[in-house]
């Protein structure tokens, strides 16, 4: 066969195969550079198009249009999509949180120097060196093209298959509807749904963490705790090493942790909990 047929063919065999959506970041972020970026989507396309699936950004599209639009149709409609939540980029959380939300199959993979989100945790996640090392990015590799293989066969042939949502109750799975109308009303009625159910959820752990014993507690949430402070010295530009934390600066570091980030106040319940957890790291002076 001419080398010019084998291409069409593989043009035809691929226009064929299911479509694997990745969420990541595209951006320099914490310390990873745009180039970071763009060899890690190679690898993770690598890996996906060995699953048999076709990769594609969940921003890509072959017609022009609202960019948000196409993104949010793509995370619906993408026959399985993959997720790197590493240096947790904002827009990266939000587009996993609504594929969740439509309880679709979905894969979550993490450099080894990002830590666990506690909302997430739950979901297997698999992980690849930062450094982009070779002989264990061509272990991860491995791991990602079996995992979608066997995600995608679960999903048709399980009928209580979930990734995430339903494992916390029964709830309505969001849909994206085809019907007339602008826009900005359908995803503003998706995010108002999405934030009822989010809602429920954060209830339900209220009541969970609630019953843990206070050891337990203390085990779930400092990691979070650590990793937020770290982001204030670097927020203010502190010297960690040189920093003496009085009183004054001690409220701060707690009201902003209380103030910025959900999963605390929501797993420490009291701002006093977390007051007691603050003062075990930070170690502030005396009145």
């Amino acid at each position: 066969m001419k080398e010019n047929e084998k291409k069409q063919e593989q043009k035809v065999i691929e226009k064929d195969n299911p479509t694997c959506g990745i969420i990541m970041p595209i951006s320099s972020i914490d310390t990873c550079s745009k180039e970071h970026w763009e060899e890690v989507k190679k690898i993770l396309s690598e890996a996906i198009s060995s699953a048999n699936f076709n990769p594609c950004l969940v921003s890509d599209a072959d017609d022009s249009g609202v960019i948000q639009k196409r993104i949010v149709r793509n995370i619906y409609d993408n026959d399985i999509v993959v997720c790197d939540v590493s240096c947790k980029n904002p827009n990266v959380m939000f587009e996993l949180g609504m594929r969740l939300a439509f309880d679709k199959p979905t894969i979550i993979v993490m450099d080894d120097s990002t830590n666990y989100s506690f909302d997430t945790s739950v979901i297997e996640h698999i992980i690849y060196p930062r450094n982009l090392n070779y002989y264990a990015i061509l272990d991860f590799q491995k791991k990602l093209t079996d995992k979608l293989k066997a995600t995608i066969s679960k999903s048709k042939n399980d009928p209580n298959y979930t990734t995430f949502l339903k494992h916390f109750g029964e709830f309505k799975v969001a849909n994206i509807e085809k019907k007339e109308g602008s826009f900005n009303d359908v995803l503003l009625s998706k995010i108002e749904e999405l934030s009822r159910q989010i809602s429920a959820m954060q209830g339900r752990n209220v009541v969970a963490y609630a019953r843990l014993d206070i050891n337990e507690r203390k085990r779930m949430v400092m990691p979070i705790i650590k990793e937020e402070i770290e982001q204030y010295y670097r927020k203010n530009n502190i010297d960690k090493e040189k920093f003496v934390c009085d009183q004054n600066e001690f409220r701060k570091i707690v009201m902003y942790l209380w103030n910025n980030n959900m999963n605390i106040r929501t797993q420490c319940g009291t701002i006093s909990f977390l007051r007691g957890l603050v003062e075990d790291i930070v170690n502030p002076l005396p009145f």
